[in-house]
């Protein structure tokens, strides 16, 4: 059996108890070197071989992945956040299939999660927004034409943008051309919940020289929109007026 298990946006403790058995249960870890900290290789086991996967091809790590299910040995395929973003499995489960090898995907806490963690924020304010998108800017790795930043902005909603902090001034200029303000409310957050977590708070006007001040041009998630400011309408839910299935509103206040 291989398992994608979500190593979570950093901090040790993100992880979840199920990603934890398994890596103590592992003969072998596939872990991004690069992104994956590296304390979580403390759940491994004795004799569990570890490989670094920054330095692999898909062909290298599936080739491991097909040894050690020849072995009956358990493999732990450790991916950066949240395995279903950005992650590329779908290329590696498409290889298991063909060769007929079993699979399953533990979810993670994600950075973008993380991250609002750590500003104590709420992507879905009532009142300004109650949609999340999560993208990125093009790179090595092109966006659709449909998804392109400008459009997106065109939406106003409260965004997430991964893997983009080299690319700030165009990102900047591109969401105000497609429609947020200059002095929209941005953050950029290095490392979300890592010991070396950096927060730069800034407007999208000054994204640029915020991320140029803070020397951050990877390993950074960029938020953007009115949900990091001050102003929202309180929550219906919690309102003493409103009504639903749990309680009748107004008779406590009448």
């Amino acid at each position: 059996m291989i398992h994608f298990v979500g190593a979570g946006p950093g901090d040790k403790e993100l992880l979840t108890l199920k990603g934890a058995r398994l890596l103590s249960q592992a003969d072998c870890i596939i872990h991004a070197g690069s992104l994956v900290n590296p304390e979580l290789l403390d759940f491994a086991k004795e004799g569990c071989r570890v490989y670094d996967s920054a330095s692999m091809t898909l062909e290298e790590v599936v080739a491991v992945m097909r040894e050690c299910a020849v072995r009956n040995q358990t493999v732990v395929r450790l991916h950066t956040g949240d395995p279903g973003l950005y992650g590329a499995i779908r290329e590696q489960i498409d290889l298991l299939i063909q060769y007929d090898i079993s699979y399953e995907v533990v979810p993670g806490v994600s950075s973008f999660s993380a991250a609002a963690a750590t500003l104590g924020v709420e992507y879905t304010l009532p009142g300004v927004s109650q949609t999340l998108i999560l993208t990125r800017m093009a790179g090595r790795t092109p966006v659709p034409p449909k998804e392109n930043i400008v459009e997106l902005a065109k939406i106003q909603a409260s965004m997430a943008v991964f893997l983009s902090a080299d690319k700030l001034t165009e990102l900047s200029a591109r969401l105000i051309e497609g429609g947020y303000a200059d002095d929209t409310p941005a953050a950029i957050i290095f490392k979300a919940s890592w010991p070396d977590e950096i927060v730069a708070k800034t407007t999208l006007a000054n994204l640029a020289a915020e991320g140029k001040r803070i020397g951050v041009t990877k390993t950074a998630l960029i938020l953007i929109g009115r949900f990091l400011g001050d102003s929202y309408d309180r929550s219906m839910l919690y309102h003493p007026d409103f009504t639903h299935g749990y309680r009748t509103g107004g008779e406590r206040h009448a």
